[in-house]
């Protein structure tokens, strides 16, 4: 049974992503609240990533960096205080997470790192000019890291589209919303929470172990077609 850390797993995407491992997995969770549910393999240590110390953790195969943030403002209205905040939670997290557990996932079998970015690195968007480059840096990170810790631990990351979270839920309040973010995507729909959960699973899993520096769009099409 692998040991699986999740930092920010008691709410959205990383709380699907603890739901879905727990069941198999060893999962510690490092999150300001605790998840709702309790299992028996499942550890919670209280932490908000940019201000407190991270436990000391002995064991680990994977690392999965959950936290993020969707500030749209037009570019005009945004100072740099709305790029150092979008920075530090979606980049400077991630770092600091990755530094400190690094020298125990060296010692697993077949370790990863997971990293979150957005459709909005790569299809360009307005109002989306702080958290797209933000989560850029994440893509950079993910590529550069990758290749370093080649061969022994593998460095991905999921770039999904709009999620059915509290943090997108601005996006999603009301029915003509809705039906406008469905339009937009060629495939006509968004993504549930546990769709990226099984991403997740997967890229951590054995059955990706040829698998690094690689960004996965989930993009429900609107990145990859033109229709």
């Amino acid at each position: 049974m692998k040991t699986i850390i999740v930092i920010g797993g008691s709410k959205g995407i990383g709380n699907a992503i603890l739901n879905a491992l727990v069941g198999t997995h060893n999962v510690i969770n490092i999150s300001r609240t605790a998840p709702a549910d309790n299992h028996p393999n499942l550890r919670h240590y209280p932490c908000d990533i940019l201000i407190d110390d991270l436990p000391i953790i002995d064991v680990a195969d994977s690392l999965i960096y959950c936290p993020g943030s969707i500030n749209l403002k037009p570019f005009s209205r945004l100072n740099l205080d709305d790029f150092k905040n979008d920075f530090e939670i979606n980049v400077l997290g991630a770092v600091k997470a990755a530094q400190h557990y690094l020298p125990v996932l060296k010692n697993a079998q077949s370790p990863s790192l997971l990293f979150f970015s957005t459709v909005a690195a790569k299809l360009g968007m307005p109002y989306h000019a702080s958290i797209a480059a933000s989560k850029a840096a994440v893509e950079g990170l993910v590529k550069s890291l990758g290749a370093e810790l080649a061969p022994h631990i593998r460095v991905n990351a999921i770039a999904p589209t709009v999620t059915d979270t509290d943090l997108a839920s601005k996006l999603l309040r009301n029915d003509k919303m809705i039906a406008n973010i469905k339009e937009r995507h060629p495939l006509k729909k968004y993504l549930s929470p546990q769709e990226v959960a099984e991403m997740a699973q997967f890229l951590i899993s054995n059955k990706a172990a040829s698998i690094s520096g690689q960004i996965f769009e989930m993009d429900c099409g609107i990145v990859s077609f033109k229709i």
